[in-house]
């Protein structure tokens, strides 16, 4: 996944949004899971992660929509969600260890994201820490 995310220089929007549909779907089957169970899931894998960020988040108000949803790269994302879909799959990975490396994902997408101050900054390359 982070070969392809470089290699295509994708979208910090579009990653959080493919990785947005796979979080949904592995915590609607944990939470299945746990209630036919009677049990609950931690607040670890329920929730996104706390970020830290020094940028006062502009409103959503000011970012037009229906632009950001009409400037996405539909083909980009389905080649995520292929990778994706793929990984979990084949790899056989239980739904825990697999949601918590998503979630992690999606903390590293919510900081680049809180820092954007336009929208256009949304579809900054997605950016990776060395080493990750």
């Amino acid at each position: 996944m982070v070969s392809l995310t470089n290699q295509l220089s994708m979208p910090v929007i579009e990653v959080a949004l493919v990785l947005s549909k796979y979080i949904r779907i592995l915590l609607d089957s944990l939470q299945n899971a746990a209630a036919s169970n009677n049990e609950a899931l931690p607040q670890r894998l329920t929730e996104p992660w706390q970020i830290e960020s020094d940028a006062d988040a502009p409103s959503i108000d000011s970012f037009p929509l229906d632009k950001l949803l009409g400037s996405l790269d539909e083909d980009r994302m389905d080649i995520l969600d292929t990778l994706i879909r793929t990984i979990l799959n084949e790899s056989h990975l239980p739904f825990v260890p697999a949601l918590t490396l998503l979630r992690e994902w999606e903390a590293l997408a919510r900081t680049q994201m809180v820092g954007a101050s336009g929208p256009g900054q949304l579809f900054s390359p997605f950016e990776l820490p060395e080493g990750f």
